[in-house]
């Protein structure tokens, strides 16, 4: 029963990620007409579906090195910690401020691993965590050197140019990083420790579900709440979001896409005159993310213990 359950809010969380995540990736180039939404949404299917076939280790850092959720009553505590995180995700944006679904699912799987007594790693949390923080802080630094470079020495066509190159470096960083938090909790719910290409391919057509619904709200949280955004922009925060996210990928840190974005976004602004920067709306989401983790952990935990000791009174 319990497998099913986990099954079911899998799916469920790949949606969720689609609708969270998608109009991120698609947000920052809407200004250029290079790439239909609908040519971006599927270039995003194949490759969170195919992706994880060559490596998949931030999937693992997810299931093993936060806490070793494939040990007994695994399964359980990571039904607590997606429940956990999209309440938490659905709480915020109910109250206007987006946030980032992988903060909130490393919090839930912190909080449910210690709540359901499964050994959580202190210092792989704090690694994940820190790395959370340092990659907008690169891909903002690394937007703000590009577009004075892109401004410079690129036409418009070759704008063009560079936002194909930028969208696609950007999606193979999701694929490779954030988007693998569903393949972790698929792995759980199906007990397989490597990426079966029908399960990456089932994860990814959820996604897609999920990207299509709520492509046009995440388009215009990115692409025009936290800056008077320009095409240059974009391009810059695209390239720049790749080269971060990918950077972490490679060393099996889960990082937030949408955060990163957002921090290449504010830094290309920036590069332009802080005053492109509508910083109202930044500091709501960043007030945003420093709520997420800890309330999907404290969530997490509670509920891991309450469910835990329900199961105890059954028992006995």
């Amino acid at each position: 029963m319990g497998a099913v359950v986990l099954i079911v809010v899998a799916g469920l969380f790949a949606v969720v990620s689609g609708i969270n995540d998608g109009g991120a990736l698609l947000a920052t180039g809407l200004k250029l007409p290079t790439i239909r939404p609908a040519t971006g949404v599927l270039v995003v299917v194949l490759l969170v579906a195919t992706a994880p076939l060559v490596t998949h280790q931030v999937a693992v850092t997810f299931v093993t090195r936060l806490a070793s959720f494939h040990a007994p009553g695994g399964a359980t505590a990571m039904t607590i910690a997606v429940i956990s995180s999209l309440a938490v995700v659905a709480w915020l944006s109910a109250k206007g401020r987006p946030t980032s679904l992988t903060l909130a699912i490393v919090g839930g799987l912190t909080g449910a691993g210690l709540g359901w007594g499964l050994p959580v790693s202190a210092g792989s949390v704090l690694l994940v965590l820190a790395f959370g923080v340092t990659a907008p802080l690169v891909g903002g630094s690394l937007a703000w050197v590009l577009i004075r470079v892109l401004l410079v020495t690129t036409s418009a066509h070759g704008l063009w140019r560079w936002h194909q190159a930028g969208f696609l470096l950007q999606t193979v960083a999701y694929a490779a990083n954030d988007g693998q938090k569903m393949l972790a909790v698929f792995m759980v719910a199906f007990g397989f420790s490597d990426a079966p290409l029908p399960y990456t391919s089932l994860a990814a057509a959820l996604f897609a579900l999920g990207t299509l619904y709520g492509l046009p709200k995440a388009g215009r949280s990115l692409g025009r709440e936290l800056i008077a955004s320009r095409p240059p922009h974009g391009v810059a925060a695209e390239l720049a979001a790749g080269v971060s996210v990918i950077a972490c990928a490679a060393v099996g840190m889960p990082v937030s896409m949408s955060q990163t974005i957002a921090g290449g976004l504010i830094g290309a602004g920036v590069a332009q005159g802080s005053g492109r920067v509508r910083w109202y709306a930044t500091v709501k989401i960043v007030v945003a993310w420093c709520l997420t983790l800890p309330a999907s952990a404290l969530l997490g935990w509670t509920l891991a213990v309450l469910v835990q000791g329900f199961a105890s009174m059954g028992v006995s």
